[in-house]
């Protein structure tokens, strides 16, 4: 009964994304890209390779899982790779990513659809990323003998996983389908150890990695080197309006101190809002030369792909996000010894609390609150080295979770 309602849901799921296509662009993308799914992905596999499937929601599990998958592509030439997206907003952004070997959307979770997708790819092992838990492909891979893996899992009392009724009763079962399960946490481990399920092993969040690799390879831009000089430079990093308001206050008031926003929005209509809201001297990336740059003390970045290098420049870092549906990722700044600042809505993210608890991050729910946390971290230099030698700890002490994984996957010692 469970699992035809789980298809029923499916099913009204894909009508109304189809109704919602005609209106919203996003939704179109998501319609879109999936047809022809077959016809494509036959077109694409090499009947006589091994493939490994990767499977990512969206953007940011994508660069969860990305330290494993090409840690498999580098130490595993043998495997091609399937890279699948839930959502235009990862596969629009990572459609031409090189290391992987075929990249499309992943077909609507019907039983139909999950069993023609393995049949055609038969892929040795299958990677899913954080919190994808979709039943037909599971138990297509379960019928199959095709190893599961779920990588940087968190878990939470309040999923269905862990409530005593039918639905979750039906949804645990789901994760006995899992070859092994790689958690984040200790509070993961202990509901899963409650629930009776014990093939998972605590590898810590594959992030930390990623960044770590983001660090080495970070690009260098002069013009950036160039506008910081010797100057204290916050960085501002995926805003939206409700930080970006409060941020203008702050650097309308401040003096000595230099700015660089990179919102999540770049579209001209936001880069002019965000223009007008500042008092001080503003240039975008777009439009600033070298020999002028002294001149201003806010540099807007109107594009995208460059704001986790740029965090090298920083001394402290603001994270966007945190009052709509939550902050964006802070350990591409903590990464670069920069304490971050966010707003309220935090509390889903395991690195933002540690760092919270360990004095290296600060919420902040008003102006007030922000030219308090800002003002102690900039008056008294103490502080600002003490907060940024947490957050490099922090980031130095979690790296390793991808070779963990690696290990225990293809058993190696």
């Amino acid at each position: 009964m469970m699992s035809i309602l789980y298809n029923l849901g499916i099913f009204f799921y894909g009508a109304a994304i189809r109704v919602a296509a005609l209106f919203n662009q996003k939704a179109g993308l998501f319609v879109k890209g999936r047809k022809n799914w077959k016809k494509k992905l036959k077109k694409a596999i090499d009947k006589e390779a091994s493939y490994i499937w990767f499977h990512c929601a969206s953007l940011g599990e994508f660069e969860q899982g990305r330290p494993v998958l090409e840690a498999i592509k580098n130490q595993y030439p043998e495997y091609k790779i399937i890279l699948t997206f839930f959502s235009p907003s990862g596969y629009e952004i990572r459609k031409n990513y090189e290391s992987a070997d075929i990249i499309l959307y992943l077909p609507m979770d019907s039983p139909k659809n999950a069993k023609e997708f393995i049949r055609l790819t038969q892929p040795e092992k299958a990677f899913f990323v954080k919190y994808e838990f979709w039943y037909n492909y599971i138990s297509q891979l379960k019928a199959q003998q095709v190893p599961l893996y779920i990588i940087s899992a968190i878990f939470r009392e309040n999923q269905h996983f862990f409530k005593p009724t039918p639905w979750g009763k039906w949804y645990k079962k789901m994760l006995n389908n899992f070859q092994h399960i790689f958690i984040q946490n200790e509070s993961s481990a202990q509901l899963l150890q409650n629930a009776g399920i014990n093939h998972f092993t605590i590898s810590g969040d594959t992030r930390f990695d990623r960044v770590a690799q983001i660090a080495k390879g970070a690009k260098k831009f002069e013009i950036v080197e160039k506008f910081k000089g010797e100057t204290v430079t916050l960085i501002a990093g995926s805003t939206w309006k409700p930080d970006e308001e409060l941020l203008a206050a702050f650097i309308n008031n401040s003096n000595n101190i230099k700015f660089i926003i990179a919102p999540h929005e770049v579209t001209s209509a936001n880069i002019n809002r965000i223009q007008q809201l500042l008092k001080k001297p503003a240039i975008c990336f777009s439009q600033a030369i070298i020999s002028d740059i002294n001149a201003y003390d806010v540099l807007i970045i109107d594009s995208i792909g460059k704001l986790s290098s740029l965090y090298q420049y920083g001394n402290i870092a603001y994270i966007g996000g945190g009052f709509g549906v939550g902050i964006h990722n802070i350990l591409e700044a903590a990464t670069f010894k920069l304490p971050v600042l966010f707003g309220p809505n935090y509390l889903k993210f395991k690195e933002a609390v540690d760092l919270v608890d360990k004095k290296g991050a600060f919420p902040v729910n008003n102006y007030s609150e922000l030219k308090a946390a800002l003002t102690k971290l900039l008056n008294e230099n103490e502080n600002l080295q003490k907060a940024s030698e947490i957050c490099k700890n922090y980031v130095e002490k979690n790296v390793g979770s991808t070779k963990l994984i690696i290990n225990k996957v293809f058993n190696k010692n």
